[in-house]
């Protein structure tokens, strides 16, 4: 069984990097994405900072909580189940989605897919909720992240009967293309967090659903 929060995983995925975003401004910019309309937050912070990291946790965890949107922990499940969070995601080299799930059955799982079919049915296999594919374009977060290709999403939309995010070097004018090739969720770091009005980009990103849901 999915877990319940499954079927949220859609729209805009916004992934608080706190290398890209400075920490007093952190939870001013991600009230202004939740407000625009974001589905899902992501934290992810790679530092060993573990005051910091719990600190930052519980406060996203309450603007999700508030606005109704999907908290999700980058590769730690023990930061997550602190916090309460709805999830966590896991990447290669983070723990296994079945170990995650064996330990944590109550928490939604995510798994990097990168560019491998193979990989998501192995995720689908271990009790993942959500998959996520790419690079779909040139990303300066993850200038070195393993291309991912088009037609790979649009098999996997075929294939699977899960959410599936696209991630890499989002835009506003290369997500049409993602979202009518499959993808329920666009996961977007600089194009939101570090524009000059990250509210009004939340938007512009969620409006593209809305346009794709009713055509």
């Amino acid at each position: 069984m999915v877990h319940p929060q499954t079927a949220n995983i859609r729209g805009l995925y916004a992934i608080a990097d706190t290398a890209t975003i400075d920490d007093a401004l952190l939870c001013d910019k991600v009230r202004l994405v939740l407000s625009g309309g974001c589905s899902v937050l992501q934290y992810r912070d790679k530092s060993s900072d573990k005051e910091k990291r719990l600190r930052q946790a519980r406060e996203l965890r309450k603007l999700c909580s508030d606005s109704g949107a999907v908290f999700i922990v980058n590769d730690d499940v023990e930061l997550a189940m602190q916090v309460n969070a709805d999830g966590v995601h896991c990447g290669k080299n983070d723990a296994s989605v079945s170990e995650t799930r064996r330990l944590y059955p109550g928490l939604l799982i995510g798994a990097t897919c990168y560019n491998s079919l193979e990989r998501a049915e192995l995720a689908v296999d271990d009790g993942a909720d959500y998959l996520a594919f790419g690079s779909f374009y040139p990303s300066p977060t993850k200038p070195s992240a393993t291309p991912a290709a088009i037609e790979t999403l649009q098999k996997a939309s075929k294939r699977f009967d899960r959410p599936l995010v696209a991630i890499g070097g989002i835009m506003v004018e290369n997500a049409p293309l993602l979202i009518s090739s499959g993808a329920s969720a666009v996961a977007v770091i600089n194009s939101v967090f570090s524009t000059a009005d990250p509210y009004r980009s939340s938007q512009e990103f969620c409006a593209m659903f809305s346009r794709q849901n009713r055509e």
